[in-house]
């Protein structure tokens, strides 16, 4: 019986309890979990996932970038079928952002293990070092990477050189880290959704179309700050009147264009920001999001046009600048489909969706296939000790994806078996 015909599962509660026994690495007093890149917390959290890695079989190494790349041989000299995500948090976070992914990748290979099986590509196991501040492992192996140094420092400042130093990696030698389509031929993430729309929709699986692309703009609306009593209505130049209607625009233009994008003024800080003074300057932030670069920039041109009309009937001067730019990365067709089919075949619900939220899918995604796989996320609630995906859902998504890799193992082409 081959691979594909053997009806293969995950053990589901030992996946649930790496889950667990990960998540006390870091854990806070409110039973969230905090391991920040390269802290104490996230080397002995990498130190763990090494040891099951081996465990399962596999060699592992670590790159210049400080990724972890577990790999277990296959049939043939192929390039590799990879799955993987992070284990480093944001600073309250709960346990299966990134980690569901990890420890489902090392569930699928254990599983493969005790069989006896081997893929006719090898597999491997990545975990992407800083996913949460600078996606620094996944930008190197995508050959992303930024020559300055201090574009990947800290939240607190420091070098990114000793960072990489202390799990392994070699700044000095990051370009060595990247990968190209030789190496990887398909890239599979499973994650949890971090968002509602599964729950909502009461879909038990989400098939990923892409990761959207992101646009931030820093925004800067200059008025004349003036006597809030003595100044009339008719002769003010009111930022923050300016600013109200540039809000209100963005969400309109979001709203109606028709498109699945999203668009939100998070932050606003107003100057001199008194009661009795008319507002001089607003400073705000923009952040546009959407699977279409085209669209993208359709909407950016909406926006100029609408905020310079402001300006105009409002007396005000109103710049945008660019702060940051992500383009989105679609999901390879047949990685969808294979992930339909497995749907089907498990008699599990699926949707398409987008990824709202950047993954290192989204890096790795420019150099091979790429594909992912979302579990449920009760309530929506993500970054947070209330991220729960039930124990369920998690073998769900890992026995997903454990079918969807054979299934592009007889997809993508091998070189001739290695001979004994």
């Amino acid at each position: 019986m081959t691979v594909a015909m053997m009806p293969l599962v995950v053990n589901g509660d030992r996946l649930n309890r790496s889950i667990i026994q990960l998540a006390e690495v870091g854990q806070l007093p409110n039973g969230g979990v905090r391991r920040i890149a390269f802290g104490t917390e996230d080397q002995l959290a990498r130190q763990l996932v090494h040891t099951w890695m081996a465990e399962a079989g596999m060699t592992v190494q670590i790159d210049a970038a400080g990724n972890i790349i577990g790999r277990y041989e296959g049939k043939t000299k192929a390039p590799a079928l990879a799955t993987g995500s992070h284990i480093d948090t944001v600073p309250v976070a709960g346990r299966y952002d990134g980690c569901l992914g990890v420890l489902a990748g090392i569930e699928v290979v254990r599983t493969l293990q005790e069989h006896n099986l081997r893929l006719n590509h090898p597999v491997e196991v990545i975990v992407f070092s800083d996913e949460e501040r600078s996606v620094i492992g996944s930008k190197a192996m995508a050959g992303q990477i930024k020559e300055d140094a201090a574009h990947y420092c800290r939240l607190d400042g420091s070098s990114i050189e000793p960072c990489l130093q202390a799990v392994g990696g070699n700044w000095a030698d990051i370009h060595a880290a990247r990968r190209d389509r030789q190496d990887i031929c398909a890239f599979v993430e499973l994650h949890v959704e971090q968002g509602g729309v599964l729950e909502h929709h009461q879909k038990a699986i989400g098939v990923v179309t892409g990761v959207v692309g992101q646009y931030r703009f820093a925004v800067t609306v200059k008025g004349r700050a003036n006597h809030a009593g003595t100044t009339p209505m008719g002769m003010r130049q009111d930022a923050l009147v300016a600013a109200a209607q540039l809000v209100l625009a963005v969400n309109a233009i979001a709203t109606e264009t028709p498109g699945d994008q999203v668009a939100t003024v998070g932050f606003m800080e107003v100057s001199p920001n008194a009661t009795n003074t008319v507002p001089g300057q607003v400073d705000l932030r923009i952040d546009l999001r959407d699977l279409s670069q085209p669209h993208l920039e359709h909407l950016i041109a909406r926006f100029k046009t609408e905020f310079a009309a402001i300006a105009q009937a409002t007396g005000t001067a109103i710049s945008l600048r660019e702060t940051l730019h992500i383009e989105p990365t679609l999901a390879a067709d047949f990685i969808m489909e294979a992930i339909e089919h497995v749907c089907q075949e498990m008699h599990l619900s699926y949707l398409h969706l987008p990824s709202r939220a950047g993954h290192d899918a989204q890096e790795i995604g420019r150099i091979t296939d790429m594909g992912m796989i979302f579990v449920p996320s009760q309530d929506g609630i993500s970054h947070s000790q209330d991220e729960y995906t039930s124990p369920a859902q998690c073998e769900q998504g890992a026995n997903v994806l454990l079918k969807t890799l054979i299934k592009l193992d007889q997809h993508y082409p091998t070189p001739s078996p290695q001979a004994n």
